[in-house]
């Protein structure tokens, strides 16, 4: 009798708790699928519209602003505003003139003074030449008449003029160190290698120590002055020797000399030349 009843209990809880088990998944799979359908029906129209009822990590773009430390100015960039009709090198215009009242000077350098383009025009076509412009920003724009020789001899003079402007740059320093007691032979070798630095245009630094037999600051300047007086029409103090490391060595740089200072040697050495 009592194993019927312990029987008859279990049943009814192992019932009970399969039927209870059924409810919950069965609920639990309805809400996942109704969320499913909202948040499909929803997402595709705003990504913006966040359901109450799921919070994401959604973000939303954020403005960022950059401080300036005390003392330093802000600093904006702005483009350049160039004039579109602005040339870079000499060339014609054609008949293509933007500005109404332009002066005008004609090919065998007269002044012609203030013309309508219409005028200009008019002149270009009586006497078959071309009108290139020379200072398009002035108040009136200056225009010249000129040939197609003359168009072309500018064109050369110009591209010769760029070929033969020296290129900016940063510029190298190369370094060379002896002692004083460096021999004959050996102090030859050492200067051949700075000229050919000095010819590149780089600057040069000249470090000479102390020796065993040169003992004097006075007499390591002089090495230096002997390297320099051996290449005159090529290179010249840029910072003149100097003591270092307490009396121990004497330093000084050399650079190339400029177009004005090569000229200056050359006269100077005709100079001389005549006077003997």
């Amino acid at each position: 009798m009592a194993t019927h009843c312990i029987r008859k209990i279990a049943l009814q809880t192992k019932t009970g708790y399969a039927s209870w088990y059924l409810f919950t998944e069965s609920a639990r799979h309805f809400n996942t699928f109704l969320v499913q359908t909202v948040m499909k029906a929803m997402i595709p129209q705003s990504r913006c519209i966040i359901p109450y009822w799921k919070p994401g990590p959604w973000s939303q773009p954020v403005k960022t602003f950059i401080t300036v430390g005390e003392g330093e100015p802000e600093t904006t960039q702005h483009r350049e505003e160039k004039d579109s009709r602005a040339r870079r090198t000499l060339g014609s215009l054609g008949r293509k003139i933007h500005h109404r009242i332009i002066h005008v000077i004609d090919e065998n350098g007269e002044n012609l003074g203030n013309l309508h383009r219409a005028d200009v025009i008019r002149i270009m076509d009586e006497r078959g030449v071309k009108v290139v412009p020379l200072r398009e920003n002035a108040d009136p724009p200056v225009y010249k008449l000129m040939t197609g020789k003359q168009i072309h001899e500018e064109q050369m003079k110009l591209r010769e003029k760029q070929k033969n402007k020296p290129k900016t740059g940063p510029i190298q320093i190369k370094e060379q160190t002896f002692s004083a007691d460096i021999a004959k032979h050996d102090l030859q070798t050492k200067i051949k290698q700075i000229q050919q630095w000095v010819e590149k245009k780089h600057h040069v630094r000249i470090t000479v120590r102390k020796g065993a037999a040169v003992d004097k600051a006075d007499k390591m300047e002089m090495l230096l002055d002997q390297i320099v007086q051996s290449m005159p029409d090529k290179a010249t103090y840029a910072f003149r020797p100097k003591v270092i490391k307490e009396g121990k060595a004497a330093m000084c740089v050399l650079r190339h000399l400029s177009e004005k200072e090569l000229r200056e040697y050359k006269q100077k050495v005709k100079a001389e030349a005549d006077s003997v």
